[in-house]
């Protein structure tokens, strides 16, 4: 890692000539809420002008620029008796500005299932490995907690990370094509008045978190609380409308699907983000549901982000962004949800009679 310190104006400066020159993403405002805070999400910006560098959250996050929500995996063609298939990894690469710590968390956890597992993916590895990308650290808004789950900093999965300290920018330049990039503009060692900003800005993200999840033995916990009631209760308020994994940056769960062309001379494969909350997510062959209930789903998706599978080496793949929460129709949020089952153990341990003494 190597650190320097640039200008805000040398940094606008260094953006607008790497989007100009890239297919570029970043934060935009596309809207505004009924309690008249701004809506943003990342879309495609031509100038750093487009940019909201000072945006809060995005309201779904950057996973689906490297994961879409659907992709083409083959396509066939039927000629004379017999068939071709052809099977393309090629991706444009592109630029991503403004990512926030957990986002890029987030992207670390979907590298290691997707990447780093036992069956890598060609489809993300083309996205990922050609995809550059800028974090910046921001304040969190009152509901985030990834400081609960250690998300709230990031040192790796970027290729260049700012940190704001007034009037420049403290940067950790993570990649020889960053440094490569930033060698025409006008960067510095930092002084040591920057190295005590960046700690100042550092402690003021830290200490600005109003929201903690208690997630201490929470792997085991869930375990022990497999067919608590609390399951049903929140799972009577789900819409099984899936908008919480569309909005995760963790989810990675998809179904395939076939089309047939009207001629009957072509056909392709093609990749669909999926939720586990669906109804027919565990449907198979025959009809049987595996999970036919709401509670039943709502609580696999829970134990997936917060006490892992085996894929993904058991580790929990929430990163504390609360974008379920703040999407969710039916007001379900994971802080309530995980307090409730940390409650009704609690409960228990209390109303528990004494272990008998021993002789």
């Amino acid at each position: 890692m190597i650190y320097k310190v640039i200008s805000k104006k040398e940094f606008t400066a260094f953006v607008d000539t790497l989007v100009k020159a890239n297919l570029s993403y970043g934060p935009k405002q596309v809207d505004t809420a009924k309690n008249g805070d701004p809506i943003y999400q990342f879309k495609e910006v031509h100038s750093a002008e487009e940019i909201a560098f000072d945006y809060t959250a995005t309201h779904s996050s950057a996973k689906h620029l490297l994961l879409p929500y659907s992709e083409e995996l083959s396509r066939f063609t039927f000629r004379d008796g017999d068939w071709k298939q052809e099977i393309a990894y090629e991706n444009t690469p592109k630029v991503l500005i403004g990512l926030r710590a957990c986002d890029i968390s987030g992207l670390n956890i979907l590298d290691d299932v997707l990447l780093n597992g036992k069956f890598p993916s060609p489809y993300y590895l083309a996205h990922r490995k050609n995809t550059f990308i800028i974090g910046m650290d921001h304040l969190p808004l009152p509901d985030c907690f990834c400081k609960s789950l250690n998300h709230h900093t990031v040192s790796k999965g970027f290729n260049l990370f700012c940190s704001d300290i007034g009037d420049k920018y403290y940067l950790s330049i993570n990649s020889s094509k960053a440094y490569t990039y930033l060698k025409e503009f006008a960067i510095e060692d930092p002084a040591d008045e920057d190295d005590c900003r960046l700690i100042e800005r550092r402690k003021l993200i830290k200490q600005s978190f109003r929201t903690e999840v208690e997630v201490t033995g929470l792997p085991s916990f869930l375990d022990i609380e497999f067919d608590s009631p609390i399951w049903k209760k929140w799972g009577d308020k789900c819409l099984n409308c899936g908008t919480c994994a569309m909005v995760c940056p963790t989810c990675y769960c998809y179904d395939t699907k076939e089309h047939i062309d009207t001629g009957l001379e072509g056909a392709s494969r093609e990749k669909q983000l999926y939720s586990c909350n669906l109804v027919d997510f565990a449907e198979v062959a025959g009809g049987h549901n595996f999970r036919p209930g709401n509670g039943d789903r709502l609580k696999y998706r829970y134990y997936h982000h917060y006490r892992g599978f085996a894929e993904n080496a058991n580790q929990q793949i929430c990163v504390g962004c609360n974008r379920c929460g703040r999407a969710c129709l039916a007001d379900i949020n994971p802080k309530d949800v995980i307090n409730d089952l940390r409650m009704e153990k609690e409960s228990c341990m209390i109303c528990a009679s004494p272990s008998p003494i021993r002789t």
